[in-house]
This record gives structure tokens, C-alpha cells and sequence, in this order.
């Protein structure tokens, strides 16, 4: 963007701002923008879903040029030929003398838009428009390429976490194709979910996953962890140990802040007065760390970019174990070992298909509580010193 800019300037073109406004699929952003200005560079921004329903969206050029598919140019030589759009009012407050929006047309059909404004005193000449119009459809080709990328790079993203998805673009696609990594595992699950789906509405139920989840991944990800996979209202995430973060002990401790802002976020999350039939909100969370196979496996054409291994399974029988236990966290011996914050042990257990006993441990400050939904008894048996 800067460096066409830069060139058309040299070509004797007087620009003054040009924008291109690129749509994309995001679950957060309808599009970006990059806006160029004379001496300043370029800025890249991000336009949210909720600014599409405001009014100086709705009366803006782009808009025009989505549905017209037809250049739109307005020349500024006073005040009341601004009128007609916001921008335009603020582009002539700022000296602009004329302005052009082009339409960018992708091969899919889609409409994408390039403005373009002078602060020149005859506006742009016509010499001006021609060259500009020269370099439309070599832009819309360039922008479709890099916006084809992020847009794939963006869906990677959401649907299988950023690290996940820099490996597939990278070429990690075999089915098989796997590594063994060591990670801080973390698996949550709602407790009572069951029950609250019987009797909640489907769009109540949605939005209240949504607000459940929204309280642990910001948390995750902040502390350097990927969501891997949600599972109904179970969710499964990773705190790879690599190169850059080779501390274990830091990693474990990351994950464990992680998890006590995730408790907070379920604890004041007001879920009554957003869905009817809800009374309160818990949930179990199990975090241990181990070796895991991270990679592909799946059936045919159809995978699935995730962990599997021992480790993910007693982090499984461990998360059961909290809610038989009425504890919010359980931590497993090996992850207790390395995390530097006080825990206190809770004894040693029998869990489902492991022959050893696995002593488990939780937070000092973590009062037993009975969850809703779920039962105290279990087939987990402490040993006599629990």
C-alpha cells in the first residue's frame, strides 16, 4: 500500500489519503482497513460487526460502491459538496480538494473499495484518474491473493488455535503426521450441563456456552495457551513447553493463573438475569502436564488437528475426580511438582485405567464444595492417608 502510494506520488499523481478496505471472514471484524496519508505512512485498522449497524457506516461511500459497483467521485470546491457523506465533510474540513472511491472486484464477485483523495487546488486532473484507474485491477488481484491467505489464516485460527493453524498452512496436512510435545494440559468441563439443557431454551443455551467459555479462553490465551478443541461444554487447551518458553516451572505456573482467573470469571458471571432457568454456574478443571501426540488424526479426508495420549487421558479422569470431590481444580502430582504456588494434597486415588495410585492436589484457598448436578459418590477411591 505504501510503496504504490509512494509510486503513483513519483508519476505526478497529488495524493494526499487513499484507503483500501478489504472484507474478511473473522468472528470478530468484518474487514480492515489500510489508510495511507501523506508523510505518515500507512495505519491498519479493524472494522467490529457492531460498527455495521452505525449510522456513519450505513452513509458512507463504501457502502455506495458495495451496492453499485460503480466508481463514485466528488469534487470539493466548497462546503456544500461535501454534504452529502460524512467523510466527505471531514476529508474537506482537512483541505481535500477531491476524492474517488473505486470499486475492487475480487474473482468471487465480492466488492471491495480503494478511495483516494488530493488536497491539490484543481482536485485530481484528468491524466490523475487515468493513472489511478490504471493500477484498480492490478490492486484488486494483489489484495485478493493476501486477503485469500488471511482469510484461510483467520479460519485456522478460530476453528483449531493460531498454532495450530501456522503448522496446516505450513504443510503439516497428513493424516498421521503427529510430534510428541511436552505441555501443561488443561480440560474444564460445566458442571450440571446435562440438566441445564433440558430445561434451558437453544438460543439461552448457546448464549450462555458463549459467555462460559468467553470467561476461560481470554484467560488461556493470555497466558500463552491454545484452545484445542470444545466438546459440547468441555474444553480442551495446551500450554506447549518449546524453545522460547523451556521453563517448566514457568509454564505450569502461567497455567495455573490462567485457571484461577477462569474460576473468578465463572464465579461472577451473572448468568440468572441473562438466561432464564439457570440458578447458578460451576464448572470443573483438571490440569496436569505430560507428553502428548500433537498432529493430525482423523478417518479418510477429515482430521483433526489435536492432542491424544496417557497424559490427556488422567487429566480426563482427574477432571471427573474434582466434580465426585466437589472441588472446582484438581492438579495431578507431576504438574504439583513443578508449579511453584502452594498446593495442598489431597491424598492418593484410584482413577479408570491407570494401575498406579495419582496423587492429586488443589489450591490451598480452594474450599470443598458440593457442584450442582453432580453426585458426591464415585468410583474413585482415596487411599487411607487422603
Amino acid at each position: 500500500m505504501g510503496e504504490m502510494c509512494e509510486r503513483l506520488l513519483a508519476c505526478g499523481v497529488p495524493l494526499w489519503r487513499a484507503a483500501v478496505f478489504v472484507r474478511t471472514l473473522h468472528p470478530q471484524v468484518t474487514g480492515r482497513r489500510f489508510l495511507w496519508r501523506l508523510g505518515a505512512g500507512v495505519e491498519v485498522g479493524e472494522l467490529a460487526f457492531e460498527r455495521l449497524d452505525t449510522e456513519e457506516y450505513r452513509d458512507s461511500p463504501v457502502v455506495r460502491i458495495y451496492a453499485t459497483k460503480s466508481p463514485l467521485r466528488r469534487r470539493l470546491r466548497q462546503e456544500s459538496d461535501a454534504a452529502e457523506f460524512e467523510v466527505l465533510r471531514s476529508l474537506y474540513a482537512g483541505g481535500a480538494t477531491d476524492y474517488l472511491a473505486s470499486p475492487l472486484l475480487f474473482i468471487d464477485g465480492s466488492v471491495h473499495v480503494a478511495t483516494w483523495a488530493t488536497r491539490n487546488p484543481g482536485g485530481f486532473a484528468d491524466e490523475h484518474i487515468a493513472a489511478i484507474e490504471s493500477v484498480i485491477a492490478p490492486l484488486a488481484r494483489v489484495a485478493e491473493i493476501m486477503a485469500l491467505r488471511r482469510t484461510a489464516s483467520n479460519l485456522l485460527d478460530t476453528y483449531v488455535g493460531r498454532n495450530a493453524g501456522e503448522r496446516i498452512m505450513s504443510g503439516a496436512i497428513r493424516r498421521g503426521h503427529t510430534e510428541s510435545i511436552l505441555a501443561a494440559i488443561w480440560l474444564s468441563d460445566m458442571r450440571g450441563f446435562t440438566s441445564l439443557a433440558d430445561r434451558v431454551s437453544p438460543d439461552g443455551l448457546i448464549s450462555l456456552l458463549n459467555q462460559y467459555f468467553d470467561c476461560q479462553v481470554p484467560a488461556i490465551t493470555k497466558h500463552g495457551g491454545e484452545v484445542l478443541k470444545f466438546m459440547g461444554d468441555g474444553l480442551l487447551a495446551i500450554f506447549p513447553v518449546d524453545d522460547a518458553r523451556s521453563d517448566l516451572s514457568a509454564i505450569c505456573d502461567a497455567a495455573l493463573a490462567a485457571a484461577g482467573t477462569a474460576r473468578n470469571n465463572v464465579a461472577s458471571l451473572s448468568a440468572p438475569s441473562k438466561v432464564d432457568g439457570v440458578e447458578s454456574l460451576r464448572f470443573g478443571l483438571a490440569l496436569h502436564v505430560g507428553e502428548v501426540l500433537y498432529g493430525n488424526i482423523g478417518g479418510g479426508d477429515r482430521l483433526d488437528f489435536t492432542c491424544i495420549g496417557p497424559a490427556v487421558n488422567l487429566a480426563a479422569r482427574l477432571e471427573k475426580l474434582a466434580g465426585r470431590l466437589g472441588r472446582t481444580m484438581l492438579v495431578s502430582n507431576e504438574f504439583a511438582r513443578h508449579c511453584r504456588a502452594s498446593l495442598v494434597p489431597l491424598g492418593a486415588f484410584n482413577l479408570p485405567g491407570f494401575s498406579a495410585m495419582q496423587r492429586v492436589f488443589a489450591e490451598v484457598d480452594q474450599e470443598p464444595s458440593v457442584q450442582i448436578g453432580v453426585s458426591a459418590a464415585g468410583s474413585a477411591s482415596p487411599s487411607p492417608d487422603a
